[in-house]
């Protein structure tokens, strides 16, 4: 029977992708690695990875063992430390956007940090779709990414946990000629796009589209930080969500516009698995939103209500 540091070893496999990588993690060579892998795709009768050169991918019999592999490893953790596996000790590994760090997901993660000492967080930033890949195999207990375009896996459930308005940002000095209406804005000025392979890039899409707008793109970015940063010194607009931690009132760069054709919002939630054994974390998350039910930009819609009224 294979010891718990075996299975952690594939995990750490599973998780960096290489010998080499996984290695560094754990404190073992790569040849040590490749020796504890080989052993337990032996006495399980099994390949588990499909190798290259410089990098190691799970196959259809890996996937399949990893998230049993994980109750196992997690189930040791909470016995060692003599609690009950409620999910709020222990290591849980998340994936989060990093517009999500940067807006209410970062408030509620410290809050539960405060709250539960001995829990241990690590964060992995990405993509919502390649979260689903991850979630779904078990390489992440959970992950907050936006509601996805398409139908999850029968595996998965996500809860939504707040919302942010879509908006239009410009320079306040642009290098080029800048209409007052924002759908003229979108007609004549550069457009700096996200990603539109991405989910939010779909979204931005679709908001393009609700504005009945085909822009000329400039550039496209799968950065926030980087597409706000261009627009500031002047080199185009953009569409994005109008993320709850970003103090944009004293932005002296960029210019905050409402588009008034538009009515959708991004929705911000956690995807996790039907079952898993991490509920304690995740339902404190979604606790917390339960908790705080004033929603990033929802002072926004209040006063758009207030002025209909």
């Amino acid at each position: 029977m294979r010891s718990v540091r075996t299975f952690k070893t594939f995990l750490a496999v599973v998780q960096h992708g290489s010998f080499a990588a996984a290695g560094h993690a754990v404190g073992l060579t790569p040849a040590a690695i490749g020796l504890q892998i080989r052993s337990l795709e032996e006495e399980l009768n099994q390949q588990l990875f499909d190798r290259a050169k410089r990098s190691v991918v799970l196959n259809t019999a890996g996937r399949k063992l990893v998230p049993a592999i994980q109750d196992l490893v997690l189930r040791h953790e909470a016995l060692a430390a003599g609690t009950d596996n409620d999910g709020l000790s222990g290591t849980v590994v998340m994936g989060a956007l990093i517009s999500a760090l940067m807006g209410s997901f970062a408030d509620a993660l410290w809050t539960i940090k405060k709250q539960y000492p001995r829990l241990e967080v690590r964060l992995l930033a990405g993509q919502s779709d390649d979260f689903m890949r991850k979630v779904e195999h078990g390489q992440l207990d959970g992950a907050v990414v936006i509601r996805s375009p398409h139908a999850l896996p029968s595996n998965l459930i996500w809860t939504p946990l707040y919302r942010e308005p879509m908006v239009l940002i410009a320079p306040r000095h642009p290098h080029f000629n800048l209409s007052a209406d924002p759908i003229e804005m979108l007609r004549n000025s550069p457009f700096i796009r996200f990603d539109r392979t991405t989910w939010t890039g779909y979204l931005v899409s679709e908001v393009l589209r609700q504005c009945h707008v085909n822009p000329t793109d400039a550039m496209e970015l799968n950065s926030f930080e980087a597409i706000m940063e261009i627009v500031r010194q002047g080199f185009g607009i953009a569409i994005v969500p109008k993320l709850a931690n970003v103090d944009w009132s004293s932005d002296r760069g960029l210019m905050i516009i409402p588009l008034p054709c538009v009515v959708l919002e991004r929705d911000v939630g956690l995807l996790e698995r039907t079952s898993h054994l991490r509920t304690g974390f995740t339902d404190a998350i979604k606790q917390y939103f339960i908790d705080h039910k004033k929603q990033p930009g929802q002072e926004a819609l209040d006063q758009r209500g207030n002025e209909q009224s």
